[in-house]
């Protein structure tokens, strides 16, 4: 039996981010629902990823409170438990 695991998923991006295309196709691809942040537009959530991060760059994604710096889809798949 195939149960679908609900995953808390914030994807921090900004529009001219190409990688962050890629990981937000990638998750919609998978269907995984995510909440996406623009830390272009959003300089508070800019601050809160650099806080938990201590990384400026992104996308940053962010799976049940665990986060991935860059398009790691190894590490994505790991956290979300897919194959």
């Amino acid at each position: 039996m195939d149960q679908q695991v609900e995953h808390e998923v914030i994807v921090y991006s900004t529009p001219t981010c190409p990688w962050c295309h890629v990981a937000k196709r990638y998750l919609t691809s998978r269907g995984i629902a995510y909440t996406e942040v623009d830390v272009a537009a959003d300089p508070a959530a800019a601050m809160e990823m650099v806080r938990k991060t201590g990384q400026q760059g992104v996308p940053v994604i962010e799976i049940d409170g665990e986060c991935v710096i860059g398009f790691d889809r190894a590490q994505i798949d790991a956290l979300l438990g897919l194959d």
